[in-house]
């Protein structure tokens, strides 16, 4: 199947620029195809794992993929999606964070893989080299103002107000596409459908650029926004954005997050995420409609997703996590496991060993007094650690740890706390 029916089945192609042109391009060569990722933060999200995966997509048939870090672009920032201008960081800053979101990147993309390896390039390299001279006559003198802001990015901030900093990234970007077409034979760009602007403007500055020097081909591929189907931002929860850093958001919250996916958006994802094949995705769907309550399309796309993000060690743990708790067989966990699946949870933390289960409870707030604390244990609704625990002169000591450090107590069904030791 030629990848861009592949694409179009996925429903992962929103618009392109020359469809019949791209196809017969992709049929023909081995392409070289971007995606411009800007630090704009010291991780990426989930936000960004449609692109990544498009370029690997693209890598997986053969073609060459660049990862762009937009080490200069990232100091400037994007209009597009946005009704207000974006915080400016320092130099130092987006430096920090394009290594890390290089690093990122090299995690899902095949950096080693012979003739279609995939790169990482940064935007800083050229644009920091340049004056503001050479940018207003080599660059500049290609966009007319009335192209500019006929582009939705820019017409849609005109009665708010732009700033020329931002009103100027769109020759930014183009100047990429450019550089990137010159350096590396890269003919295709892929982005966002917020994107399209930026896009079509590249594609016109390589061909003014030319002047009609040299024949031009260049296409442009834009993917669709990613919406759920209770009308939500994708990738957001009450804890904030699902971050593709296991130091900000732990495997076992990232796995979590994908079993949880809405039943009606779990076969789209997995159609946009995954690399599964259609029929065993067909397969799923029909689990969906005739067994939901197993739930087993959404453990398979958050089995995939875990896998491609962290890896098989990550996946395993943050599955035995889940295990655990279904069970209550929280003694089975490590300190580092409890630690990823009780993140977030009200915890109190012990300074003396001993202490007698009774005023634990009312001083971390479990139980509202000692009298409820005492009628809590005796009606069997303390758990220690998985286990229940009806003994109101119980004292905690070693064997209520877990390697020393925690003790987990559950009132009820669901109410966890997090104790830890001094």
């Amino acid at each position: 199947m030629h990848i861009l029916d592949n694409l179009s089945k996925r429903g992962l192609v929103n618009q392109v620029t020359d469809e019949e042109g791209l196809r017969k391009h992709l049929s023909e060569n081995q392409v070289t195809l971007y995606c411009g990722f800007d630090p704009t933060a010291d991780s990426l999200h989930i936000g960004h794992l449609l692109p990544i995966l498009m370029l690997k997509r693209f890598q997986k048939a053969g073609h060459r993929p660049i990862a762009l870090v937009g080490g200069g672009t990232g100091m400037i920032g994007d209009p597009s999606g946005r009704s207000t201008e974006r915080q400016l960081n320092s130099e130092e800053t987006v430096k920090g964070f394009s290594k890390k979101i290089e690093n990122q990147m090299a995690g899902i993309l095949n950096f080693d893989e012979g003739e279609n390896a995939a790169v990482a390039r940064n935007n800083h390299e050229w644009l920091s080299e340049m004056t503001i001279i050479d940018f207003l006559r080599d660059t500049g003198k290609h966009f007319g103002v009335n192209y500019m802001l006929a582009k939705d990015a820019v017409e849609s901030r005109i009665e708010a107000g732009i700033s020329y900093t931002e009103f100027s990234y769109m020759i930014l970007q183009s100047l990429d596409f450019q550089k990137l077409y010159e350096k590396e034979n890269c003919t295709l760009q892929l982005g966002g459908s917020d994107q399209w602007g930026n896009i079509t403007a590249g594609l016109e500055l390589l061909r003014r650029a030319a002047a009609g020097e040299q024949e031009v081909e260049a296409y442009g591929m834009t993917m669709p926004l990613i919406t759920k189907a209770d009308g939500s931002k994708f990738g957001k929860t009450a804890g904030g954005a699902i971050w593709l850093d296991p130091e900000k958001t732990s495997p076992y919250e990232f796995y979590q997050f994908w079993v949880n996916v809405d039943d009606r958006d779990v076969i789209k994802f997995l159609h946009f995420f995954t690399f599964l094949d259609f029929d065993e995705i067909e397969e799923l769907e029909r689990e969906v409609q005739e067994r939901p309550e197993q739930r087993t399309a959404h453990k398979r796309l958050a089995e995939e997703m875990t896998r491609i993000v962290h890896d098989e060690t990550a996946l395993e743990q943050a599955q035995r996590i889940t295990e655990a708790l279904f069970s209550g067989d929280i003694k089975s966990l490590n300190a580092g496991e409890i630690e990823q699946g009780f993140k977030g949870v009200p915890g109190y933390t012990v300074e003396e060993d001993g202490k007698r289960l009774v005023e634990l409870l009312v001083e971390a707030g479990i139980s509202s007094s000692k009298r409820q604390a005492r009628e809590d244990i005796s009606n069997g609704a303390i758990y220690i650690n998985g286990e229940r625990n009806q003994e109101v002169s119980h004292e905690l000591g070693e064997a209520d740890k877990i390697e020393g450090k925690y003790t987990i107590i559950r009132r009820g069904k669901k109410k966890y706390f997090f104790i830890e030791y001094k």
